[in-house]
C-alpha cells in the first residue's frame, strides 16, 4: 500500500509533512495530465474506429454488388449473401466495442476528474491563503512588546483563532488527498477491466459468428478447389489453341467449316470494289450460309445479303486486275469483284462458293467440294509462286542468322519465333507475351513468321541481335548474383527476369561517373555522336543507361540523334532511333529537322525512309526552305524526284477526298517502293550526282507519269 499523509504530522505541520504534501501536490497533477492525454486519445481512437466502421459498411456493399453480378451461380451467390452477413455482424460488434470503450475509459476517468480534482483545487486554495494568515499571525504575536498586555492578548488569541483554523483546512486537504489518492486506483483499475472486459466480448463474439460459418467455408474450399482445377484445365486448352492459332502462316488459314450443316461454310475478311467507284474498295466481313453470300461492312452493322441465291452465280479468278488476288461473282441481275488476302485464301473462296453452287444444285452434302484446294505455300515477303516450300520464312531465317539470335534472348530457348524491333532482340513465345505487358514504350514486340518485316528492321536484328544487347543488359548479372532463367523456368520467375532487365534496368552498367543528371547528360551526348557515326552499338548502350531519344544536344545548335543520324547517313541509325520513339519532326535552333538534315547531306535512303515514318515534307527553316527546296538547291535528282512525287501523291489523296480510293497512288507506290529496297540493299546505286540532261529528262518522265494518272483521275471524276 502506498504511504497517506499522517493527520498528526500534518496539525504539527512539520518540514516532513510540508515535503509529503508537496509530493502529494506534484502526483496529482502529473495524474491529471496523464488521465487527460488518456481521454484524448481514447477519443481519437473512437473516431478512427468509426471511420473505419464507415469504410467497411461502404465495402460490404461493394462485395453485395459484386454477389449480384454472379447472380447466375446460386453456390457463389449463396456463399457471398453468408460471408456478408458475417462481416455485417463483425461491423455492428465494432460499433459496440467503441461504444463501451468509450463508456469505460472516457465516462469512468471524467467522473473520477470532475468527482475530485475542482474540490481538490479549491480547498487547497484555502488551504495557502490560511497558512499565510498564520504565518502572518505568527509575525504580529511575535513582534508584541512585554510591556503592552492588552495588545499581547489579543495578539495571543488572534494566533490561538489562526492556528486553529489553519489545522481544520489543512485536515480537510489531507482526507482530500488521501480519498483521492485511494480512489484513483480503484477508479482507474475500473476502467481498464471494462475495456479489457469490452475487449473479450468481441473477440468471443467474433470467435463465435466464425464458427458457425465454419462449415460454409469448408464448402466453399471444396468448391474453390474443384474450380481452380476446372480454371486450370480450361487455361491449358485455351493456351494450346492460342498456340496452333498463333503458328498458322502470315496470309491466314481460311476458316472452313467441314460440316456445314445451317453454319457458315467459309468466312474471313475480304475486299470488295464499290460499283459507284470501281477505285474504292473496303474490306468487309464474308461468309456462305444456306446458299447464300452475306457481308458486314463493320461489327455494329447487321449482316447484308450480297447474292441470295448462288446457283445463280458463276466465280471466276479475276487475271487482267492490277489488284492482286481478285475473283468476281456474277449473277443474271449483278456482279462484284472481290479481293482475298493472298493466293491461298483466294483458292479457298474460290473452292467454297464453286462447292457451295455445285451442292445446291445437287441438293446433298458433299463435304469434299466445299473443302479448299491445297494452295502453294507462300512466303512472307516473297514469291507466291508455286514451287517447294523453303525449311523456314526468309524473314525467320535472317532474323535468326543475327549473334546469338537462335536462342531466346532471356531465357535461351531455342528457335525463337518473335522478336522485339526496338530492342533488337528475339524471344520465345512465352518471353514475348511478358514483353508485351511492359509496354510498346519499352518492347515492341511482332511474329517473324507471321508479320511483314522491312529490310531496315531485319538488319537491325542482324547487327545488333541477342548477342550484343544482352552485353549490355545483362553485363552486371554476375555482379547482382543473379542467375537468368532457362527454358523450363516458372513463368513467374521470367517475369520477374525481364522486368529487372529492361524496366529497373538493374544489370547494366554505367560508362559515365558523376551524379546521375551528369550521367544522364553524358549518355544523351553519347548517343548524338553515336547516331552520328552510325555506331549502333554505342547507341544502343546510351539508351539503355537512360539517354533521352528526343533529347536535344546544345552544343549542335539544339539537334537531336534522329538530326545527327540524318547528317552521318546511316539508315539503320535512323529506324533505330525512329523505332524507339525518336520524334521525326523535331527541329533545332535553326528551323531544320531530321528530313532538312537528310535533304541537305543528299542521303537518299534517309529521305525515303523519314517519309515513310510521317516527315513533314512542307516544314521549312530558317531561310523559308522546305527540303524539296533544299534537294533543288543542291541538285540531287533522285530526292527531288522523291520529293515532288510525294507532294503530288498527297495532292492527288486529298483531292479525291473522303470517298476516294484507299491508300496511296500505285505508281508513287512503286518508285517508293524501289528507292526503299535500293537503299536498303544496294545503296551504292543512290548515290549522289548533279542534275545533268539526262536526270532531268529521268525526273520528268517520272512526273510526266504522275502528272499522266492525276489526270486521268480527274477526267474519271
Amino acid at each position: 500500500m502506498d504511504a497517506l499523509l499522517d493527520f498528526e504530522e500534518c496539525v504539527k505541520d512539520s518540514p516532513e509533512f510540508r515535503l509529503n504534501l508537496d509530493r502529494f501536490e506534484s502526483e496529482v497533477s502529473l495524474l491529471e495530465t496523464k488521465l487527460d492525454k488518456v481521454m484524448k486519445l481514447c477519443n481519437k481512437m473512437v473516431e478512427a474506429g468509426q471511420a473505419y466502421n464507415a469504410a467497411n459498411q461502404l465495402f460490404l456493399s461493394g462485395l453485395a454488388e459484386l454477389s449480384t453480378y454472379q447472380k447466375s451461380d446460386s453456390t457463389i451467390t449463396n456463399s457471398m449473401n453468408q460471408f456478408n452477413q458475417g462481416l455485417q455482424e463483425v461491423i455492428n460488434f465494432h460499433t459496440m466495442l467503441f461504444d463501451q470503450t468509450q463508456r469505460a475509459i472516457n465516462h469512468q476517468l471524467t467522473n473520477l476528474c470532475t468527482q475530485f480534482l475542482p474540490q481538490l483545487a479549491e480547498t487547497r486554495r484555502e488551504f495557502v491563503r490560511i497558512g499565510e494568515d498564520l504565518e502572518m499571525a505568527a509575525a504580529k504575536n511575535a513582534q508584541v512588546s512585554r510591556h503592552k498586555a492588552s495588545d499581547a492578548e489579543r495578539a495571543s488569541h488572534l494566533l490561538l483563532a489562526t492556528r486553529k483554523c489553519y489545522q481544520h483546512f489543512a485536515l480537510d486537504y489531507c482526507l482530500q488527498l488521501n480519498t483521492f489518492k485511494t480512489q484513483q486506483k480503484i477508479d482507474i483499475l475500473n476502467s481498464v477491466f471494462s475495456f479489457i472486459h469490452a475487449q473479450f466480448t468481441f473477440f468471443h463474439q467474433g470467435f463465435d459468428l466464425f464458427r458457425d460459418l465454419e462449415p460454409t467455408m469448408k464448402t466453399m474450399a471444396a468448391q474453390l478447389s474443384q474450380l481452380s482445377a476446372e480454371c486450370a484445365v480450361k487455361r491449358k486448352d485455351q493456351e494450346n489453341k492460342h498456340l496452333l492459332v498463333q503458328q498458322r502462316d502470315a496470309c491466314g488459314e481460311p476458316m472452313v467449316n467441314p460440316c456445314p450443316a445451317n453454319e457458315d461454310i467459309i468466312q474471313g475478311y475480304l475486299f470488295k470494289r464499290s460499283r459507284r467507284k470501281s477505285k474504292t474498295w473496303k474490306r468487309c466481313w464474308f461468309s456462305i450460309r444456306n446458299n447464300q453470300l452475306i457481308y458486314r461492312k463493320s461489327h455494329k452493322e447487321d449482316a447484308v445479303v450480297l447474292f441470295e441465291d448462288l446457283r445463280l452465280c458463276a466465280v471466276k479468278s479475276l487475271e487482267h486486275m492490277d489488284r492482286r488476288f481478285c475473283f468476281e461473282l456474277l449473277s443474271v441481275q449483278k456482279c462484284c469483284a472481290l479481293q482475298a488476302d493472298s493466293e491461298q485464301l483466294k483458292q479457298a473462296w474460290l473452292s467454297a462458293l464453286q462447292g457451295s453452287i455445285d451442292l445446291a444444285y445437287r441438293e446433298r452434302t458433299d463435304t469434299a467440294l466445299t473443302q479448299p484446294k491445297e494452295p502453294p505455300p507462300l512466303v512472307c515477303g516473297g514469291d507466291n509462286s508455286p514451287g517447294p516450300p523453303p525449311h523456314r520464312p526468309p524473314a525467320l531465317g535472317v532474323a535468326l542468322s543475327g549473334p546469338g539470335n537462335q536462342q531466346c534472348c532471356d531465357c535461351g530457348e531455342e528457335e525463337p519465333r518473335w522478336a522485339s524491333i526496338n530492342l533488337a532482340v528475339t524471344m520465345c513465345i512465352e518471353c514475348s507475351g511478358i514483353h508485351r505487358s511492359l509496354g510498346v514504350h519499352l518492347s515492341k514486340v511482332r511474329s517473324l513468321t507471321l508479320d511483314s518485316w522491312e529490310a531496315e528492321q531485319l538488319k537491325l536484328l542482324c547487327v545488333l541481335g541477342n548477342d550484343v544487347m544482352n552485353q549490355i543488359y545483362e553485363a552486371g548479372c554476375s555482379d547482382e548474383g543473379r542467375i537468368k532463367p532457362r527454358p523450363d523456368s516458372p513463368r513467374a520467375e521470367k517475369e520477374m527476369w525481364i522486368k529487372e532487365k529492361y524496366v529497373e534496368k538493374r544489370f547494366i552498367q554505367s560508362s559515365s561517373s558523376g551524379g546521375a543528371r551528369h550521367h544522364k547528360d553524358d549518355a544523351g551526348l553519347r548517343l548524338y555522336q553515336a547516331a552520328s557515326s552510325g555506331h549502333l552499338i554505342t547507341m544502343a548502350a546510351a539508351l539503355a543507361e537512360g539517354a533521352e531519344v528526343n533529347g536535344i544536344v546544345a552544343e549542335e545548335e539544339g539537334r537531336s540523334a534522329l538530326i545527327g543520324a540524318a547528317i552521318g547517313g546511316s539508315l539503320l541509325a535512323c529506324e533505330f532511333l525512329l523505332q524507339n520513339g525518336a520524334n521525326v519532326n523535331h527541329r533545332d535552333l535553326r528551323g531544320r529537322g531530321a528530313l532538312h538534315a537528310a535533304a541537305t547531306a543528299g542521303h537518299t535512303g534517309q529521305v525515303c525512309l523519314l517519309l515513310k515514318r510521317g516527315a513533314n515534307q512542307y516544314a521549312v527553316d530558317e531561310n523559308g526552305q522546305d527540303p524539296l527546296a533544299i534537294a533543288v538547291e543542291t541538285a540531287n535528282a533522285d530526292i527531288v524526284t522523291l520529293l515532288r512525287m510525294a507532294r503530288m501523291n498527297e495532292e492527288m489523296r486529298d483531292s479525291d477526298g473522303v470517298f476516294g480510293a484507299m491508300g496511296d497512288d500505285e505508281t508513287f507506290q512503286d518508285i517508293f517502293r524501289d528507292f526503299s529496297d535500293m537503299a536498303s540493299h544496294d545503296p551504292e546505286k543512290l548515290s549522289r550526282r548533279q542534275f545533268s540532261r539526262g536526270a532531268e529528262e529521268d525526273e520528268d518522265d517520272r512526273g510526266g507519269v504522275m502528272n499522266s494518272r492525276h489526270s486521268v483521275k480527274k477526267r474519271s471524276e
